[in-house]
């Protein structure tokens, strides 16, 4: 997913501190980070005109792969300067939380049980991932 946003080095602080990210390629304008351990991939791209607009995006998300207290999120969220939409349990042992980003992006991070599509196969780490040109390639450079 590609952000637009008014400062890519804040978006990328904001994004290590709440949800662990690393950067895998950086420019002047652009940073793409990885969650470690996944294949999700955030790219923040300066650009101060649309940042924080949703395009027609409601809100996006990740999901945990194991429950996490709430309370751990929501303080990672707000020492990382985001803001707290709500908190609370799809049911009993399904923490979610929404928060807002410091761009405005409306962010849910989620746990639930596995279910029969979940992939199985390991994940390759960032580090042993993709060489520079074709993440800059996948980052539309």
């Amino acid at each position: 997913m590609a952000l637009s946003v008014r400062d890519v080095k804040r978006s990328l602080k904001f994004y290590q501190q709440v949800l662990g990210v690393v950067p895998v390629y950086e420019e002047h304008d652009s940073i793409q980070a990885q969650t470690p351990g996944t294949r999700d991939v955030l790219v923040f791209e300066r650009n101060t005109e649309r940042a924080g607009k949703a395009g027609g995006v409601a809100h996006f998300g990740f999901r945990l792969v194991k429950p996490v207290a709430v309370s751990t999120i929501v303080k990672k969220v707000e020492r990382a300067g985001g803001k707290v939409l709500s908190k609370g349990e799809f049911a009993p042992g399904l923490p979610y939380v929404f928060f807002t980003d410091p761009d405005g992006y409306e962010v849910e991070v989620w746990f639930e049980r596995p279910t029969p599509y979940d992939p199985t196969e390991p994940i390759v780490s960032a580090q042993q991932g993709a060489p520079a040109d074709r993440r800059r390639k996948r980052a539309g450079h």
